[in-house]
């Protein structure tokens, strides 16, 4: 399960070139659905409104206030469901079927929805996670215990350092890994995506294994 980052849509580069390593590399079904008002899906007034108040504070150059938590909020509380129903129809699947390893992958805004949904959703059993340093996640990831791989850029200019480190920290998995690279925010590193290959071969296994 692939989520994709704000603004963005399932069908966007981030999502199809994670994509195409996990299914040829480890013959994994990959799914991607779009959050609501994005995409395919029809426009959200209030997700509107609050993206309008987060741009007019950041041309502004003033802190976004309470409009950042309440729009995770509301996209997360169609989201999660969302996924969730996805995946009960794609372990309907012959070519994925019930009781196999479930791995989610997702990066700032997707980060912030995978927090939340790795916590509410047992059937996930490991998970990439990163760029995100929301405070209002800390008990969501308290509640995490499958292994994760962490992502955070040391000049993210969204979200500093100490804040992405403490969510890091948060999390209840015996087995995570905080990987830190240089840079911006967009400026994640092509090899990072083979890592998070070899972290969901490792614990989700490979086409054909056991």
């Amino acid at each position: 399960m692939i989520g994709h980052g704000g603004g963005q849509h399932k069908k966007g580069w981030e999502v199809v070139s994670r994509a195409f390593p996990y299914v040829t590399s480890c013959g994994f079904a990959v799914a991607a659905i779009d959050a609501p008002g994005t995409g395919d899906r029809p426009e959200h007034p209030e997700i509107r409104r609050l993206v309008a108040v987060i741009d007019e504070r950041k041309a502004a150059g003033q802190p976004f206030g309470p409009a950042e938590p309440a729009l995770a909020e509301v996209v997360a509380s169609q989201l999660i469901p969302d996924w969730q129903t996805t995946l009960d129809e794609l372990q309907k699947l012959d070519s994925v079927g019930e009781g196999q390893p479930v791995g989610y992958y997702g990066l700032s805004n997707a980060g912030e929805m995978g927090i939340r949904l790795v916590a509410a959703e047992p059937r996930i059993t490991a998970a990439v996670l990163g760029l995100i340093g929301s405070e209002w996640l800390i008990d969501a990831a308290k509640q995490i215990t499958v292994p994760v791989e962490f992502l955070l850029q040391w000049d993210d200019e969204g979200n500093p350092r100490d804040s992405v480190m403490k969510l890091f920290e948060a999390l209840g998995s015996t087995e995570k890994t905080l990987h830190a690279n240089p840079g911006s925010h967009f400026r994640v590193p092509s090899f990072e995506i083979d890592s998070s290959v070899r972290f969901f071969a490792r614990h989700l296994g490979t086409a054909g294994s056991s």
